[in-house]
Order: C-alpha cells, then structure tokens, then sequence
C-alpha cells in the first residue's frame, strides 16, 4: 500500500528499518501501532503529504522492518531503541528536526523520542494512548479484560509466541476485531497486508518482546522521568476515541497535562484506530496543530 510513496531502507548497526517517504513540506514522522504496519496510514498519508513531507516507517519487530533478537530484558524492543531506530530514519533522508504523528505501540515510541530527544522533536500528535506508567498503574478489570493482549504478551516464553504462531491470521483478527467498529473499519488489503507482516518469521517473538518491554525496562525509564520532574517540552496533541477503551477507562489529557508542559486533547468519533475509522475527523485536528510553529 501507499504505492505512490518512495520506498526506503535505513540501518542501524544490524537493524533494517522499512519506510516511505513523499511529499512537500516540513519533515513529518508516522509511527503505527499493534499489530500493523505502515498501512495504517493509507486514509491519511496522501492528505498529509500535501503539506508535509511523510516518512511512514515499520517498527522494528513489524511490517517489513528487521526482528532482532529480543535481548536480555528484552531490552532490543524498549521504546528508547525504537525511538533510536526513528531518529536514524530520519537521519537517513536528511532530518535533524521534524514533527511525530503516532498511533498505539507507536505514539509510546514517540513519547520516548520526545523525552530522549528533545531537539529532534518539534511537536507530537499522540493517538489514543494515555502515559504507559500511568495505564500498568491505573489498570482496571474493564481495561484489563478489553486489553486482555497486554498481560498475554508479557507471559513468559514460549506459550504466547507458540499461540499466535499456530494461526497469526487469527490472532490479527481477534485483537483488531473486536474493538469498537469491527474489522470492517479496515480496508481488505490493509488487513491483508498486516496478516502478511505477522505471518513473517520471527514476528511473534518480537511483538511479545515489545510487549515485555513495556512492561518491563519501559517502566523502569518512566518512572525515572517522573522522580526526576521531567516534563515533554514540546506541544502535544493527544487525540482518543470516544468509543474506545483508553477514553473510557483513563482521563487520557490529565494524565498527559501530568507528563507534558503543553498539552491539549479531545475525542473523536470513533474507536482506537482513528487513522482508519476516523481520517477525516483525524486531519482536521492534526494538520492545524502539526502546522503551528513553536515558540
């Protein structure tokens, strides 16, 4: 998908990250969330690429992107290494500085990118996250039962990984369907591209090994910020749905306003994938906002 969009390759050490890139404009990042791929952006990209220049990459451990091995810890997927891996994408087509638009998995990424590098991040759009910290330590049964994947993929190997390896399609259309508009919010070759991506060897060690990471080293860096005072210097928009679980079960913009010095944030029609349920709504509040200059 986005076949109109150059397709590249960037490296880091043994690393290989899937992107592509088109546009005009100010440098604009799209980070994708569980269990998908650089698709999910396929309602919004073309629109965004008329005032940015869009760089929609795979996360490591997704889509057409390498699947490392997970580390001690698994360590290789903390949300600081895949925020390494956005920075050197970027790098890699000449951006020292641009602005982040990220979904799910991937808005955790950019919340690291922001709060490692802050030079390298000029504003940020979070969609349908609240702080990761915040969510392990506020967890309900409601979240916990919705989010059920969040305690399954932390289980220790290999149950998880063998469960989902034993039909990845399955476990595709299980987490996405279930949530609040169903699998018909998704195009039939988005679907099939992100069941294509987890049928690739080695997905399902990754995405548990991101999933234990958040559980895991991710906290450890979080906590970190939060008893040193460290605050997101940059704007940020937070964007949920008012359908979807984290709207229902968290006051995402409270706890972002705890995280961020300027924050702002309202619902949107819709459930957790916004970019495909909800696009237009989605660049109507993202396009004005990615378009302020900081001051």
């Amino acid at each position: 998908m986005l076949q109109q969009f150059e397709r590249f390759e960037a490296r880091r050490g043994d690393v290989r990250l899937n992107a592509r890139a088109g546009g005009t404009g100010e440098p604009l990042l799209l980070l994708h969330g569980h269990p998908q791929t650089h698709a999910m952006w396929h309602r919004v990209a073309p629109q965004l690429a008329e005032h940015f220049t869009v760089v929609a990459m795979d996360l490591r451990g997704y889509g057409d992107s390498s699947r490392p091995p997970a580390g001690e810890g698994s360590v290789n997927y903390s949300k600081r290494e895949m925020a390494l891996d956005a920075v050197e994408v970027m790098r890699s087509r000449g951006y020292e500085r641009f602005k982040v638009l990220a979904h799910d998995r991937g808005a955790r990424v950019a919340h690291r990118l922001a709060a490692n590098h802050p030079q390298r991040v000029e504003r940020l759009v979070l969609l349908d996250i609240a702080p990761t910290l915040a969510m392990y330590e506020q967890t309900s049964r409601a979240f916990a039962t919705a989010y059920w994947h969040w305690f399954f993929l932390v289980q220790p190997p290999p149950l998880p990984e063998a469960l989902i390896e034993s039909d990845p399609a399955r476990y595709v259309r299980s987490v996405m369907g279930k949530r609040h508009a169903g699998l018909g919010a998704f195009a039939p070759e988005a679907l099939a591209e992100y069941e294509r991506c987890i049928a690739i060897d080695g997905s399902a060690p990754a995405i548990c090994a991101d999933y234990r990471a958040s559980a895991g080293i991710d906290l450890e860096h979080d906590r970190a910020d939060v008893a040193a005072g460290r605050r997101l210097a940059q704007p940020l928009l937070a964007l949920w749905g008012e359908h979807g679980v984290v709207g229902q079960c968290f006051d995402v913009l409270a706890l972002w306003r705890e995280r961020a010095l300027q924050a702002t944030g309202k619902a949107l029609p819709c459930g957790h994938y916004i970019a495909e349920e909800a696009p237009h709504a989605l660049l109507a509040e993202a396009i004005p906002f990615l378009k302020e200059k900081h001051t």
